[in-house]
Formats: structure tokens, C-alpha cells, sequence
């Protein structure tokens, strides 16, 4: 897809965010808004995948590891062609395929399923382990929160996925610098997160506006350094494109109400 393609396709994909969360009246509005331009500029721009055939064993792979931001997902994959928006009104419905967070049995397009911080980057660096000894030229890539870093287990993953050399890894962070309590300096400060990641061995970018489509794109065309996992921190906010819920820790696990989504919904439209 072109650029403008891909941003008009951004657009649809936070007006269904926050048609789907509307419609259920539970899940998390703020950062899914805030990584749209990174999942889109993966499905449609980066990753070698297609919708009719989400399983095919060369395939690129994507691990959502912040589970709970899976509206974003779910409207990225009905976007580029996985299912049907009809599933939108199934969200976090029993018996509907988008449950509260992503789940491969039921979902087509998800590579695994997430939902405790810290697990999926744990998932996504042994998917790339086995794919180097399968000789596989497929990339997984993963998507964390700035506040699941606060999680142990995302530093093991980190450790492993430098000491096997998992330059087919991409390790990716919506850096918002909120979660669900507040700032993450006020709930758990990260410190030097640049240099700590640097540390544990990855070759990391920063993005300075993880909501610029061209930075995103320009970010994940940036050629790996051979034996490096490669990470990226994407400087985002919160609940973008919707000015009431940007840089607002309040609307983390917070829906919009019915006079709230028709203001979304404008503001989005034009």
C-alpha cells in the first residue's frame, strides 16, 4: 500500500477501536489508539502474511504481548482482509472469535495468545529461536508496553534473545509513558530505558513519533545488524486521535459512553 492508503487506513482502524469498545462497554481504549500506525505499517506495509492463507508456514510472525490493546489488532486484521467487521459485535462476547485478549484457536491472524505482561515477548524470542534452527527466513516481531517492562520476565526474554543471536527478532515498544496507575516514573520508573536496552544487548532505534507512519515505516526498513536482536521504541501517546482520551492515564481500561463515542467518532471523520 502507498502512504496515504495506509494513513486513510488508520483512520478506519480507530473508528472501529472505538466502535467495538463502545459496543461491549469494557476493554482498553488508550493503548490500542496508541500503537494503530505500528500494527498497520506491519500488516499493511511490512510483513510477509496473507489473509488467505494466516498459517502458512513461511509467514512473518506478530506477538501482541500487551494482550489488552487487542481492539487494535482485531481492527488491524478485519482491515487488511482477515475476517469480516461483522465480528466487530462479538467483541469480548462468549462464543464471538475477539475475546478480551487475543486467542489463536478462535481468531484467524493471531500467532499466539497473550494477555499476562511479560509472557509474550517470552513467546515471540522462542518462536524466533526455533525458526533459526528450522532455517527459516520468516521475522517474528513483538509489541510490549512501556509499563510491562516494569515485568522480570521481559528482561529474561531479553537475555535469551541476545545470547542466541535473534537478529529474525524485532522487539518493539509503545512508549506512552503511561499505564494503568499513572506516569511510569510515578508507578515504577524504567530509569535510562534506551541505555538499559542497549545493555541487555539489543540494537535498538528510538522513534521520536511513533505516530508519523513514515518513521514507523523508515524504522522497520532500518537493515538489522547480523546476530543483534533489534529494538525499537516508539514514542507515542495514549489514546491518540481522540483528544479527550490523549496522554490520559483514565481511559487505560475506560469505554466511552454513547455522547463520548459520537465526539470520538467526529473528531476521527474529519
Amino acid at each position: 500500500m502507498d502512504l496515504q492508503t495506509l494513513k486513510a487506513t488508520c483512520t478506519e482502524i480507530r473508528k472501529d477501536i472505538i466502535y467495538m469498545l463502545s459496543k461491549s462497554g469494557s476493554g482498553h481504549p488508550g493503548g490500542s489508539l496508541s500503537i494503530v500506525e505500528i500494527l498497520e505499517a506491519l500488516y499493511g506495509y511490512k510483513m510477509n502474511v496473507d489473509p488467505a492463507d494466516p498459517k502458512k508456514a513461511d509467514r512473518d510472525r506478530f506477538v501482541l504481548s500487551k494482550g489488552h490493546a487487542c481492539p487494535a489488532l482485531y481492527a488491524t486484521l478485519a482491515n487488511n482482509g482477515f475476517f469480516g467487521k461483522e465480528h466487530y459485535d462479538g467483541l469480548r462476547q462468549l462464543g464471538g472469535i475477539l475475546q478480551g485478549h487475543p486467542d489463536q484457536h478462535k481468531c484467524p491472524g493471531i500467532d499466539a495468545n497473550t494477555g499476562s505482561l511479560g509472557h509474550g515477548v517470552s513467546v515471540a524470542t522462542g518462536m524466533a529461536l526455533g525458526l533459526k534452527h528450522q532455517g527459516s527466513k520468516a521475522h517474528v516481531y513483538t509489541l510490549l508496553g512501556d509499563g510491562e517492562s516494569q515485568e522480570g520476565m521481559v528482561w529474561e526474554a531479553l537475555m535469551a534473545a541476545a545470547h542466541y543471536h535473534l537478529d529474525n527478532l524485532t522487539i518493539m515498544w509503545d512508549w506512552n509513558g503511561l499505564q494503568i496507575d499513572g506516569r511510569n516514573e510515578d508507578v515504577m520508573s524504567l530509569g535510562d530505558f534506551p541505555a538499559k536496552l542497549r545493555a541487555f544487548g539489543l540494537d535498538l532505534l528510538v522513534v521520536e513519533d511513533g505516530n508519523d507512519l513514515s518513521q514507523v515505516i523508515k524504522a522497520l526498513d532500518t537493515p538489522v545488524t547480523p546476530g543483534m536482536p533489534r529494538g525499537i521504541l516508539f514514542k507515542t501517546v495514549k489514546g491518540k486521535g481522540v483528544s479527550f482520551m490523549e496522554g490520559d492515564a483514565g481511559w487505560h481500561g475506560k469505554t466511552p459512553n454513547a455522547e463520548q463515542t459520537a465526539q470520538a467518532l467526529k473528531e476521527l471523520e474529519g
